[in-house]
């Protein structure tokens, strides 16, 4: 059983955007002032409910992560404040991680400068590409220029933990125009990367799009082709590929997104957000309104709540352990229950044994989530 004074992550989910990018299938709204006013009254009420319970309580912070959404929809001084009530309400381990995702055209010298002031130590910028015309077919606004702006302001204000974050097999997108992504990119000397794979969400634009026949659905075998590289020039650039879409400089690992595929524990505040603490997932309401009126009645808006058992903890240990490049402990397979599918999954060539530890083979990352399910 864990104790309660063990150390823990926060993320906050900021439900908005500007606009919603065409393959975008996560909890937001446009962001408009009297939304935002409800969603930081409704928050700051959250964050005093969970200071009043004890398995909360005097919890030191390793990380805070503000995402979304775009949290920098807000004004700099917003997040700051609300920053401010995280930190007088949990005790700060001694170098936690304070990462703010932003998109490039939502920021300003200013509002950087406010940030990192502020103790924020790590910005994430959502790049997507590095070629203007990839953004068109996947209604991403802005363009590289902002992007180049804004990681050199982020510099300028004394950040230098810098994620982008690209995506890949774009529609029209080339192996050629991503290996030019991925130069650009590196011109811009970030110290971590991460690379996604464009998935089709169903119910999204670009899913519609996809079905009318007005954009081409992406091709797993150019995926697979600029999956490979991706590795091949950040691992040339000095890349660290530690989780299958994440690459970092030495000391760049983001500490964060290691909680949850290492099994500890994060709290998240704000509408959808999930949490893993003592044992029990739960989420939050994924309605802005729902989320207000339950705190307006100082009730948790927590809409679904699991309590794992040893043998799901164990699985689960297994399932998100393996999206890391290092694999999983052989004593995590033993405690799993699932010999005979590892096994399986091994003579598929989907995963490798050696005298230690479990991992995926570089064809069972590029079909990690049939991995999961398998294993689940």
């Amino acid at each position: 059983m864990m104790t309660p004074r063990r150390d823990i992550g926060l993320y906050v989910h900021v439900p908005f955007c500007r606009q919603r990018c065409r393959f975008c299938a996560f909890y937001l709204e446009i962001a408009r002032a009297e939304r935002i006013d409800a969603f930081r009254s409704a928050l700051t009420r959250e964050i005093a409910l969970y200071r009043l319970q004890e398995l909360f309580a005097g919890r030191p912070l390793q990380s805070i992560y503000l995402g979304g959404g775009t949290p920098t929809a807000l004004p700099a001084v917003m997040l700051v404040a609300i920053l401010e009530l995280i930190r007088t309400t949990w005790p700060l381990g001694p170098s936690v991680e304070v990462t703010v995702e932003a998109h490039p055209s939502t920021v300003t010298a200013e509002d950087l400068n406010i940030l990192a002031d502020a103790g924020v130590n790590r910005i994430s910028f959502g790049a997507e590409s590095m070629n203007d015309e990839d953004f068109a077919p996947i209604g991403r606004p802005g363009s590289v220029q902002e992007t180049e702006s804004a990681v050199l302001a982020a510099r300028a204000a004394g950040f230098t933990n810098i994620n982008l974050d690209l995506m890949y097999g774009l529609p029209g997108q080339t192996r050629e125009t991503w290996e030019k992504t991925l130069q650009s990119l590196l011109a811009l000397d970030p110290s971590h990367v991460s690379c996604y794979a464009l998935t089709i969400e169903e119910g999204t634009r670009l899913a519609q799009d996809i079905a009318r026949d007005l954009v081409v659905r992406p091709d797993e075998a150019v995926q697979i082709d600029m999956e490979s590289a991706a590795v091949r020039l950040l691992s040339e650039a000095g890349f660290t590929r530690y989780e299958i879409s994440n690459y970092a400089k030495p000391g760049a690992v983001c500490r964060h997104n290691l909680l949850y595929w290492t099994g500890h524990d994060y709290l998240g505040l704000g509408p959808s957000a999930q949490s893993f603490v003592d044992g029990v997932r739960f989420g939050n309401i994924a309605d802005l309104t729902a989320y207000v009126d339950s705190l307006e009645k100082h009730t948790l808006p927590v809409a679904e709540r699991f309590i794992l058992s040893s043998s799901d903890r164990r699985r689960d240990a297994l399932v998100f352990g393996l999206r890391l490049i290092r694999g999983v402990a052989l004593d995590t397979v033993e405690s799993s229950g699932r010999h005979d599918k590892i096994h399986e999954l091994v003579t598929r060539g989907l995963l490798e044994l050696d005298t230690d530890r479990v991992r995926l083979t570089p064809l069972g990352q590029r079909y990690a989530d049939t991995v999961a399910g398998e294993l689940f």
